[in-house]
């Protein structure tokens, strides 16, 4: 099987339809067809259904695409790093659950470098991309949770990843809200007191699972949630609608502003995911760059580890 062919598979799969993916291809039906064919027989699935309405990705087929996917990423690295245009710039990327501290970490860190001569990435995103970025060495390490409820469901990723967790901190779970919100003078806040308001939450994606949350007690049912995409709108929303999250209690001050406050978390029962260890992931076996030990050493310095 060619890179070509995987390329075609995957353009196939975004398009929805043969055809619709051979115009974006600028290649006739008949050659791409010809193609994916030649692809499942060497692979021994079937990676599409055709219908006739286009086509389907079979089960054996996302497993595949998945996996093509990451082949196409590291080729497009390896052209970026080594191709005749290639940026010599050395990278360093990382991605992130929605942390101010990592945000703050990856600042300080970046201060230590000359940037005319590296090109720096940091991406605050889903869950699973997190781990995907990381899987695929688009960004070198990456910054989440896991709890007692997530902690299997997330240890399971990691290993198909080839990825390993560093455990840093454990927190327990606090409320955060704007400082004029009706309970920010509240000791401690249960989630009965929480009812009246929205609940903040970071969208997973379509059919994401309360594992992949980045909230915790993401098993909790709660009656009122608005989604967002960034910490900024979060912010605003918790401000304009009364809202609230549910977080670590570790709040950087110099990017969320002093309008905030975190109120701990008043457990009512028991509460299985009430605990988040915060950690950060790496590739397994795979020296860490220079960049990544001062991030890290950032992040300790942060949290007073």
């Amino acid at each position: 099987m060619t890179l070509q062919q995987m390329k075609y598979a995957l353009a196939v799969a975004k398009a929805g339809s043969m055809n619709k993916a051979a115009e974006e291809l600028f290649i006739t039906q008949s050659t791409l067809s010809s193609a994916i064919k030649e692809l499942e027989s060497e692979a021994g699935v079937t990676i599409f259904l055709r219908t006739g309405k286009g086509v389907t990705v079979t089960p054996d087929g996302t497993e595949f695409l998945a996996y093509a996917g990451r082949v196409c990423e590291q080729y497009e690295l390896l052209q970026e790093k080594y191709g005749k245009n290639a940026n010599i710039k050395r990278k360093f990327g990382v991605s992130t659950q929605h942390y101010s501290f990592a945000v703050k970490a990856f600042v300080e860190m970046v201060k230590r470098f000359d940037t005319l001569k590296f090109d720096f990435a940091i991406r605050e995103t889903k869950t699973i991309d997190v781990i995907n970025d990381v899987g695929s060495m688009k960004s070198e390490i990456g910054i989440l949770f896991r709890s007692a409820f997530n902690g299997k469901v997330i240890d399971k990723m990691l290993a198909e990843n080839e990825l390993e967790f560093v455990p840093l901190i454990n927190c327990r779970a606090y409320v955060y809200l704007w400082k004029d919100h009706p309970l920010a003078n509240e000791p401690s806040i249960s989630l009965e007191q929480l009812r009246d308001y929205p609940c903040m939450c970071f969208e997973q994606g379509d059919g994401a699972a309360s594992y992949f949350a980045e909230e915790i007690l993401s098993d909790a049912e709660y009656p009122r949630v608005i989604r967002s995409l960034d910490r900024a709108t979060q912010l605003n929303l918790m401000v304009g609608l009364n809202g609230y999250t549910l977080c670590s209690g570790i709040i950087c001050e110099e990017l969320n502003g002093s309008l905030y406050k975190a109120v701990p978390f008043r457990e009512e029962g028991e509460n299985l995911n009430s605990n988040m260890e915060i950690g950060y992931i790496v590739k397994r076996m795979r020296k860490m760059s220079e960049f990544g030990e001062v991030y890290i050493e950032e992040v300790k310095k942060y949290l007073k580890l």
